[in-house]
């Protein structure tokens, strides 16, 4: 019996010096029963394995996180009983999650200087009431990150291997998101919104996603249970946000398979996995201590955070380090500046722990602060599912990822990863305008042009995808008098549109509502575009030079004297033909009968003259006064027709605007609604601004007469001359479009009368290089660049800024130019215009040579006649001349009536023997 009290004795000694008794004040949320569970476990643990040498004594507060007042008295009063029952805690574990009680009991574990344990989220800083700790502070008040405040790091990993531009994160309840707003995606250029659930309805969820699609987001990240991501895929799957331009990450903590009756999604899913070396540990306990908490990963972390704490504080209390003055005070006793001084090294003691861990290690940087950079390193699978008509056909390993602040994923092939992001589809809006933009059915996109050409050179750099279509109205986008906009504009504004691409001018009041990105083009102004002046031809064109009465006045006077020369001449007794002993000796013998007479008055008029003169005086007179008639005649032709032939290049032409403004005969106007009639209308409201300052000046009392005097002008000072041009615009009529702008120019009746387009120096610049009847008049003026016009805030502007940069280094785009102008398929070759210099064209001297054709015709035609009527026409039968005896004729005849017999037989013979030989011959 003595012997067994000895051994009993020696054996309470013993237990004695291993076994420790720890006091924890346990500290908890309502909503946070996994974390106590798993507490009790740890407990339990500790309970069947005495060989720790543990025995744990727990007091357990329970609070509400948003009540931080009752919270607090709450824990004062439990701490309080603790301190005066002689057993204080040796540490606190904090197990509160987020929120003014979370941070009440930071507070109040730093101000009485207790030793704490946190499992709070919250990264480096977060914790507000433990920011300002001294070095001694950071050795005893850790906290450990859960895994519930990692996992969305994997969000941060995927946003840069992806290279996601924009992100929508929805979390449910089980995630605390309200750090990570600012830190989550910290200088990542990626425009993103962090959302709750906002309920489990499935319609609210429906017009939550709305509401995130209509932001123009298109990679969507849900943080949540398993039964949230199904939820929240099934509304997208009715709101059919699946599909090549939509992404969707599902990230939980749960065991589980995704799920959904989604009809064809593929989903990128990241779930923890158990490290291989503690599989076997985590399994006996899940069996042996039932510990069945969801999720697993969460109470496997409350559960060594708990167990590490116990044998931290063993390690402190057996090696001696243990304070051995630990002085308590109770919440009563602080007033504000009496927090007691501690030494102790707990954080050393935490890291030191040797216990297998449960789920994964945790890690804990070797320098400063534990707070917000220590947590659970867990991995997770990432695996790409596929689910069709509501079941998962089939699910792809991409890689993993470790749970860390900014560790990347580590991927099995990085390729494969490309094939699971939303192809970014930007929606673009344009205004169809030669040669930017062309409409073109067979186009990829439908679309042609300079500005096509630049998009898809930009998209190669930047990598993406579009859909482009007209704007509604047409227009570029232009202000009305209440702020409201149209257009291109107004389509960026609302956000239907992500980029304007057309010849959009940057204006300062766009400015102020989009953003643009460096120009694409040159400065392009103002200019005109008239009918190209053409010199009118015609082949008779020198018939022209004399109006029709005239010419009817001179054939009739060439008639008239015509007739009177054939009449002097047959009845003057002096003339040839009454004459004809008399003249008998002359070399030149002219009968003038009425066909001779005709040609005479012809040949007259030509340098070659009419030949030999009437023998009578009168004739001669008259001959002479026709010769005087036609002298006059010709000259006076010859003057005018070199006259009429460059009086049309003599006219002053319009070669700038001012002179287009002093005219009254050209009506001009621009493009309705355009940025042309903008310029215009604000300089002509300037001008009249100007002109109100002035004369409210010159009309005010308070001046003196020598001020007064000095605004004295008999002429305006303010000029009026883009006023006066604005009405005659209005008065014009503005075109609606540039078909009906350049269909007015060319129904202009010519260059000098009609109507002037005053436009963009592109579309003008372009409608003379596709047609022979245009001129662009001018110089430009209100020159502006064309640029890209983007959302406001939009990233696109820098990465757009980056590429046309690019483009512009490597000369590219110099080419589109080249390609869209000087190479344009629809440029024409036009005839060069007829210079001053140059001599009278075929055009208007033509007729000279259809006339001598047709003399040559006339001739031919005339001959064959000659030859018919001297062959076919009817003659006396002329028999033998050599049997014909001459009759003998009277010497006393007189010698007129022998001459004549003669003379006529001598006619005769001579005619009939012509007549042979032309038969002969032919």
């Amino acid at each position: 019996m003595i012997i067994i009290l000895f051994l009993l004795t020696l054996f309470h000694s013993s237990w004695s010096q291993t076994t420790q008794n720890i006091n924890i004040l346990l500290i908890n949320e309502e909503n946070n029963a996994l974390a106590e569970k798993a507490f009790e476990i740890a407990k339990e643990y500790v309970r069947r394995n005495p060989s720790l040498g543990l025995a744990v004594d727990p007091i357990i507060v329970v609070g509400n996180r948003t009540d931080a007042k009752a919270f607090l008295e709450n824990v004062c009063r439990k701490y309080n009983d603790m301190v005066t029952g002689k057993r204080p805690p040796h540490v606190v574990l904090d197990f509160t999650i987020t929120g003014v009680g979370s941070e009440t009991i930071k507070s109040f574990t730093a101000a009485l200087a207790l030793p704490t344990v946190s499992g709070s989220f919250g990264q480096d800083g977060d914790l507000r009431q433990w920011r300002g700790l001294d070095a001694n502070q950071t050795q005893y008040l850790l906290q450990v990150m859960p895994p519930a405040d990692l996992l969305p790091e994997s969000i941060r990993a995927i946003v840069t291997k992806q290279g996601i531009t924009n992100a929508a994160i929805i979390f449910d309840e089980f995630f605390v998101m309200d750090h990570k707003y600012k830190s989550l995606l910290q200088n990542i250029p990626t425009r993103h919104v962090i959302t709750p659930v906002k309920s489990f309805s499935k319609d609210e969820i429906k017009t939550q996603l709305r509401s995130l699609r209509e932001l123009d987001i298109v990679n969507f990240f849900v943080v949540g249970s398993l039964r949230t991501i199904k939820n929240v895929l099934d509304a997208a799957n009715e709101n059919q946000y699946f599909g090549r331009k939509t992404a969707w990450f599902a990230l939980t903590l749960d065991k589980g398979d995704v799920s959904c009756g989604c009809k064809d999604a593929t989903i990128v899913y990241m779930k923890p996995t158990p490290d291989a070396k503690s599989r076997d540990r985590l399994g006996k306990i899940k069996t042996t201590y039932s510990m069945n908490g969801e999720p697993e990963i969460s109470s496997a972390f409350y559960f060594d955070l708990s167990l590490r704490t116990f044998l931290a504080i063993k390690s402190l209390l057996d090696s001696g380090k243990w304070p051995n003055d630990m002085k308590y005070m109770s919440c009563d006793d602080y007033d504000g500046k009496n927090t007691p001084a501690r030494t102790m090294d707990l954080k050393t003691a935490f890291q030191d722990v040797k216990e297998t861990p449960t789920y994964a290690p945790f890690f804990i940087p070797d320098d400063g602060s534990m707070n917000g950079r220590s947590y659970m390193e867990f991995t997770t699978d990432l695996t790409a599912v596929t689910i069709k008509d509501g079941a998962s056909i089939g699910s792809k390993s991409l890689g993993s990822w470790k749970a860390g602040l900014s560790n990347p994923l580590t991927l099995t092939d990085p390729d494969n990863m490309t094939d699971y992001a939303a192809q970014l589809v930007y929606r673009i809006v344009t205004v169809e305008q030669h040669p930017f933009i062309i409409i073109d059915d067979q186009a990829p996109k439908g679309f042609k042009g300079y500005c096509i050409d630049l998009i898809e050179e930009i998209r190669q750099i930047v990598k993406f995808d579009y859909e482009i279509s007209l704007v509604p109205d047409g227009s570029y986008g232009k202000m009305d008098e209440n702020g409201n906009w149209n257009g291109i504009i107004k389509e960026l504004i609302e956000k239907r549109a992500d980029i304007g691409l057309s010849s959009l001018s940057v204006m300062a009041e766009r400015e102020n509502v989009v953003d643009f990105t460096v120009p694409y083009y040159d400065l392009v102004g103002i200019t005109i575009l008239m009918k190209l002046p053409r010199t009118p031809t015609s082949l008779f064109k020198f018939l022209t030079v004399l109006e029709n009465d005239v010419w009817f006045s001179i054939l009739a006077a060439y008639f008239f004297t015509s007739f009177l020369m054939w009449v002097f001449d047959k009845w003057s007794p002096y003339s040839y033909q009454n004459n004809r002993e008399k003249y008998k000796d002359d070399d030149e013998k002219r009968e003038f009968t009425l066909k001779e007479c005709l040609w005479f008055c012809m040949t007259s008029l030509t340098p070659q003259g009419g030949g030999e003169a009437p023998k009578n005086l009168s004739g001669r007179l008259l001959a002479a006064t026709w010769w005087l008639f036609g002298f006059i005649i010709i000259a006076s032709y010859t003057a005018n027709l070199a006259a009429f032939l460059t009086v049309s290049r003599l006219d002053t032409p319009i070669e700038s605007l001012d002179d287009l403004s002093k005219q009254y005969k050209i009506q001009y106007a621009p493009l309705n609604d355009s940025s042309s009639m903008t310029y215009f209308e604000r300089m002509a409201n300037i001008e009249v601004k100007f002109y109100e300052i002035w004369k409210e000046m010159s009309l005010n009392d308070s001046l003196s007469d020598v001020e007064r005097a000095k605004l004295a002008v008999w002429d305006y000072p303010v000029s009026d001359k883009y006023t006066k041009m604005w009405q005659a615009m209005k008065e014009a009529g503005l075109p609606n479009t540039v078909e009906e702008a350049v269909a007015r120019v060319r129904a202009s009746k010519s260059s000098s009368e009609g109507f002037a387009w005053l436009g963009d120096a592109t579309d003008v610049r372009y409608q003379v290089l596709t047609s022979c009847d245009l001129q662009m008049v001018g110089d430009e003026f209100s020159r502006k660049p064309y640029a890209i016009a983007v959302q406001q805030g939009s990233p696109l502007k820098d990465q757009f800024n980056n590429a046309i940069l690019q483009l512009l280094n490597k000369r590219k785009l110099e080419k589109l130019k080249e390609t869209w102008w000087n190479n344009n398929p629809n440029a024409v070759k036009c005839e060069k215009q007829d210079d001053q210099s140059d001599g009278i064209s075929i055009q208007n001297i033509g007729g000279v040579f259809i006339v001598i054709f047709m003399g040559i015709g006339l001739a031919c035609i005339t001959l064959g006649v000659e030859y018919w009527w001297y062959k076919w026409r009817k003659r006396p039968v002329i028999g033998d001349v050599t049997q014909v005896q001459p009759a003998k004729i009277p010497k006393n005849d007189s010698d007129t009536v022998n001459d004549g017999k003669h003379n006529e037989l001598f006619s005769f013979r001579s005619r009939n023997l012509r007549l042979s030989e032309f038969k002969r011959k032919f």
